[in-house]
Parts: structure tokens; C-alpha cells; sequence
């Protein structure tokens, strides 16, 4: 490697500039961009660290990281918090070996718990160990919205066609954030899980503006199901979505998302990613129906003061009755302390 790359802070580069490399490299994703950073400052307060590698004036690669402090784990070092990509992109295996390392040294120095970085690939690198939790799936779309449904099985095309027969409509409006927050809350307290506050998404959509898209699915004037994606480069992303359960008998989960997928092959965007899931979830088995891509997400932990890989997946036995009780509150109450809860889970 060249003795000219040097490590710096982002302090020390200009945002249009980080973007700029972000927007180029096969591995950069929303989560990477200097927006991310500006949000989760914004809204969680974590403090960035984040890392980029220079050689004679240009960046050769970026790592987005944060320090994380909470009474639950500690202080911890992660790329990238409420996201399921990180990680370095970088140019070659040398410079992103070289900014995974400068994050591990981090790491010692402030001694946390432990680092971890959300890859999106295996790496060899020596003093981090893998974490086979999450898979992502993904699907390259065709040109024309009939080859579209017929990638995909036979019973995923006929929950399609039931909710086209119980007149569904699909609206997409970025001003119609209420409507997705109360259809994403609910969602969340029927699934036991803290939901984020309204302000994250109020904040999303002034950071990255066209690059959000609202879709909610209604039939006789109620709202089903909504969901927030991210489009980015030739991507979209559905990425915080909740339906509700009287929605299910009319099949609007799955019209919200070939809807998603139909519009953005309007747009002229080629890839659908479906995110991540736990393995053997709801999530994972509902995926597994659209004949996708499936992808591991090996995420990467290097231990500082744990001994062993944290477990805070909601799939944790520990968390079952944790689970059972934020079910049986009242709704609005989840509405209120949900979000001081999720900043413990990042």
C-alpha cells in the first residue's frame, strides 16, 4: 500500500465530496451518505466518527461510524446505527482494511463494548469475528410491469390479484405522514416491538427529500398499509413499513409492495432491495414468497470489553415476555415511550 494514504476525520473533507465517492462505489448505500449522519445526530444524538481515506487530496475510501451510549450496551462503536448497511467502501482491500483497522484501534482507545460494522460481503480480516443473524434479499427488475409478476410464484401473483379484486388503491404522498405513522405505530405494537418517533421521519424527509416516497394502500377510505422507501441511484429501498391486521384478509401487505416495485419500474430504476430480516422470522418467511435474491449480511464485531456477541435481537428468548407486555399496553402510551426505548436498540 502506498505510503501516501492517510486516515482523516470528516471534519477535514468537504460533505459534496464524501457524497460524491459514496455515490460511485458499488457498496455505498443511503446509510453511507453524510446525510445518514446528519440524521442520526439529529435525532439520536450519537456522536459521528466518522473515518475517510486520502491520497494526495482525493478520498480513496469512507467509513460512517458513531459512538453509541446507553444504560443497556454500554458504549459501542457501530457503522451504522438504525441501518442495515456499513461498513468501508473504499477503493481496494488495503485501503478498506486499512479504515476497518483505524476503526478497531478507535475502539480500543475509547474502550467499548465493541465495534461493529454492518458489511454487506464476507472479509478475512483478523480480529473481528462474523455475526450470521440477517439475510437481504433483492431483485433486479424487468422492463415491463407483466414480466414483473411473473418472476413471481403462483400464490404471491394471486394475493396480488385478491387485493386488486377488493379495490386497493395505492397513493403516494410525502405530505401524508400521519396517515404512515399511525399505520406504522399500530403495526409495531401488534408485533410487540418500540416504535421511533414521528420526528425521524419529519427529519428524513428534509434531508433527503425526493429521494423518500410515502405509499399507502387504502380501500373504502381507511389506510391498510403504508411504507416509507428510499430511492437511491438505480435502487429502492421499502425500508419502514407496517400494515395492520384488518388488512390482511384483503391481502394489502402484499399490493403495497408490487406497487412499490411497479412504480419504480416506471421510473426507470432497475433494482428492488427488500432488506433485511432475521433468519426464521415473519419477516424472512414472507420474503422468501416473491422468488428474490437471498443474500447473507455477514456483519462484523470486534470485541473490546465483551467476551461474547451481543443479542438483542427481538428473536432472543430473554425478550419474550419484554414482547408480550408492550402488546398488551395501550397503544398511544407505546406511541410515547417507544422511542426513548428503540434508542437502546440502535
Amino acid at each position: 500500500m502506498s505510503t501516501a494514504v492517510a486516515i482523516r476525520t470528516y471534519g477535514d473533507t468537504d460533505p459534496s465530496k464524501w457524497d460524491e465517492y459514496v455515490l460511485r462505489h458499488p457498496l455505498g448505500s443511503m446509510f453511507h451518505l453524510s446525510g445518514w449522519k446528519r440524521v442520526v445526530e439529529k435525532c439520536f444524538g450519537f456522536e459521528s466518527r466518522y473515518l475517510f481515506a486520502e491520497e494526495h487530496g482525493q478520498i480513496r475510501g469512507v467509513l460512517p461510524l458513531f459512538l453509541v451510549r446507553n444504560i443497556l450496551q454500554g458504549r459501542s462503536l457501530i457503522s451504522t446505527p438504525y441501518a442495515v448497511y456499513g461498513g468501508p467502501c473504499a477503493d481496494d482491500p488495503e485501503v478498506e482494511s486499512l479504515l476497518r483497522e483505524s476503526a478497531r484501534q478507535m475502539a480500543q482507545y475509547e474502550q467499548v463494548q465493541y465495534l461493529e460494522l454492518r458489511e454487506q460481503r464476507p472479509i478475512a480480516d483478523e480480529g473481528f469475528v462474523t455475526k450470521e443473524l440477517y439475510v437481504t434479499f433483492d431483485l433486479e427488475l424487468p422492463e415491463s410491469a407483466e414480466k414483473l409478476q411473473r418472476i413471481f410464484p403462483r400464490d404471491t401473483r394471486y394475493m396480488i390479484r385478491k387485493a386488486q379484486k377488493n379495490g386497493m388503491q395505492a397513493i403516494v404522498d410525502n405530505q401524508a405522514i400521519d396517515t404512515f405513522y399511525e399505520v406504522y405505530s399500530r403495526s409495531f405494537h401488534n408485533l410487540g416491538t418500540p416504535v421511533f418517533s414521528k420526528r425521524l421521519f419529519q427529519i428524513l424527509l428534509e434531508e433527503f427529500g425526493e429521494r423518500c416516497e410515502i405509499t399507502t394502500v387504502w380501500r373504502e377510505g381507511k389506510a391498510l398499509a403504508s411504507v416509507l422507501s428510499f430511492r437511491f441511484k438505480d435502487w429502492i429501498l421499502p425500508y419502514f413499513g407496517g400494515s395492520l391486521i384488518e388488512g390482511r384478509q384483503y391481502a394489502a401487505n402484499n399490493f403495497m409492495y408490487w406497487e412499490v416495485m411497479k412504480r419504480a419500474l416506471e421510473m426507470g430504476i432497475r433494482h428492488f432491495d427488500f432488506g433485511r430480516s432475521k433468519l426464521g422470522s415473519g419477516s424472512y418467511t414472507f420474503k422468501t414468497q416473491w422468488n428474490m435474491r437471498e443474500r447473507p449480511l455477514p456483519y462484523q464485531f470486534a470485541l473490546v470489553r465483551r467476551k461474547s456477541l451481543p443479542n438483542f435481537s427481538p428473536a432472543n428468548p430473554k425478550f419474550k415476555l419484554a414482547i408480550s407486555l408492550w402488546k398488551s399496553m395501550p397503544f398511544e402510551l407505546t406511541k410515547v415511550i417507544g422511542p426513548a426505548v428503540v434508542h437502546l436498540f440502535p
